[in-house]
């Protein structure tokens, strides 16, 4: 074999694997066709360290990854600072004797190798010395001048290795470094938002139970209850309790994206789908992959994108926006809303195949109204939370009859307005908490004002009233000029956020 030939195959073996370890052992094999090599080694010099560091070894027997740091002495380490100054670093082929260097016997003791004879190639780069490789012969057949000359050779390709292995290192203990980050980030946030979840065990006792025979399953759920019942929280009980609980838990309000922009936030897009489109993007759904995606307010997605949303429950398999090429999704999906989906499929404004699909298991969870038994609880963690959020040097108390005042109140809002008014009376008052109030509202809203000419209305019904009458002008149109919030003189996601307290159905097919 030319020395050509020699050169190519062996850089084919030296760079034919990103593990170092089994490059050396393919690299060990061939070289054993031309020389009596038994053992080749990858040593990294760490001058801060002044020691020797084994990265990978490869024998007859078997090639593996090591960190083996070797000592130097004082003497062996001015040794191999004078032959980095007279460029004397590779060690031309030698006899193992009594005149063996002290550094080479020291390194053969180290790793209990029974040297004949050895050689030593440096590996330089623009930086200067970093390395060495390492040849040894443990039979009688020792190198030769020859054998150095072609080891020569492959001093680039074997710089090049070690240089990627380096830099691989590198990036997979970023990698777990950043695995470790994630637990513990996680760790902290379940902390915040609390593992258990308040009223499991009284008023939201039966939703649990379905939780935890649905967790388990790729089932799809739909969770249903009015604006503020904890359905989030109800979606990341099913999540964490599944066998998904370390991938991708991926949250998205459909009511929140511009509709111009739903599919491509769901489904993503390749690099020039549209203006501006300057690269790949991948969607809520590729980001998901392997875990489960929550889709609130799943009442108010698109009819385009129901039909797209179909084909994934269909055959869990999407494409982006400008492309042709499908992607295979394994992917739990949760869904919720606060809405009528079946009325909604009456006025044609969701599809009925698509409720077959999500309406699998639906849990109902129940508005706070109806489950009071949890409110001191909430109560409870509501105060220590928020406590904690003011930065406020102490829990304050409760009056006599706050809790009382809680419990007579109807909670249009729910959970959320429970924790709203806690936080409201920490700002008003951190000595002495009351929600008297509550029970003024309570007792105004109990009011009929009636004589014998006429019944006053309550404001909610003149709102809705007046916005259906609003509705009817504009033809269902909301945003944009002549629209309904422009006639009403509020922000649209204000007045939808209205009309889905009040129960407004809306859109250009409501009327």
């Amino acid at each position: 074999m030319d020395k050509n030939e020699f050169f190519r195959q062996a850089t084919l073996q030296i760079c034919c694997d990103l593990d170092i370890e089994k490059a050396l052992f393919s690299t060990l094999q061939f070289l054993r066709q031309i020389m009596p090599v038994d053992w080749i080694s990858l040593q990294l010099y760490e001058k801060d360290l002044k020691a020797m560091r084994t990265i990978a070894i490869a024998t007859l027997k078997e090639a593996k990854s090591v960190n083996l740091l070797t000592s130097l002495s004082t003497e062996t380490q001015q040794q191999i600072e004078r032959k980095i100054r007279l460029k004397s670093r590779n060690i031309k082929c030698q006899k193992v004797n009594h005149k063996t260097e002290k550094l080479y016997k020291n390194w053969f003791h180290f790793h209990g190798i029974k040297a004949t004879s050895f050689m030593v190639l440096a590996l330089e780069s623009n930086e200067g010395y970093i390395g060495s490789v390492g040849l040894v012969s443990q039979s009688e057949n020792l190198f030769h001048q020859k054998h150095f000359n072609l080891i020569c050779l492959l001093k680039e390709p074997f710089m090049i290795a070690m240089s990627n292995t380096l830099r691989y290192r590198e990036i997979a203990e970023l990698k777990e470094l950043l695995k470790d980050d994630n637990k513990y980030l996680y760790k902290e946030i379940r902390q915040l938002t609390g593992d258990d979840i308040i009223g499991a065990n009284f008023g939201l006792k039966d939703v649990m139970e379905k939780v935890r025979r649905v967790a388990a399953l790729d089932s799809p759920v739909l969770l249903l209850g009015e604006t503020g019942v904890g359905k989030d929280v109800i979606a990341n009980a099913i999540h964490n309790s599944s066998l998904r609980k370390n991938e991708p838990f991926i949250k998205i309000n459909c009511g929140a994206i511009p509709e111009s922009l739903i599919d491509s936030e769901l489904f993503g897009y390749e690099k020039g789908a549209f203006t501006g489109a300057i690269k790949t993007n991948r969607g809520r759904f590729e980001r998901a992959n392997n875990g489960t995606i929550f889709l609130d307010e799943i009442g108010d997605l698109p009819l385009q994108s129901q039909v797209r949303l179909l084909r994934v429950l269909q055959d869990r398999e999407i494409e982006r926006l400008g492309g042709n090429k499908t992607i295979k999704l394994d992917i739990r999906i949760i869904a919720a809303t606060n809405r009528n989906l079946e009325e909604m499929i009456r006025t044609n404004q969701f599809r009925e195949d698509l409720w077959f699909r999500l309406n699998i298991f639906p849990i109902q969870i129940s508005p706070l109204r109806e489950r009071k038994s949890d409110i001191p609880a909430l109560l409870q963690y509501f105060i220590s939370k928020k406590v904690k959020e003011l930065k406020l040097p102490n829990i304050p108390k409760l009056t006599p009859g706050a809790i009382d005042s809680l419990i007579n109140y109807d909670w249009p809002g729910n959970v959320r307005e429970l924790e709203n008014i806690v936080e409201r009376a920490l700002i008003l008052n951190t000595d002495n908490l009351s929600f008297n109030h509550l029970k003024r509202t309570t007792e105004q809203k109990n009011i009929i004002i009636s004589n014998q000419d006429e019944v006053l209305e309550t404001l909610d019904v003149v709102t809705s009233r007046y916005i259906e009458r609003t509705l009817t002008i504009t033809k269902g149109k909301i945003n944009g000029k002549n629209g309904a919030a422009e006639i009403l003189g509020i922000n649209p996601n204000t007045l939808r956020n209205r009309m889905k307290k009040l129960g407004i159905v809306y859109g250009r097919k409501s009327k």
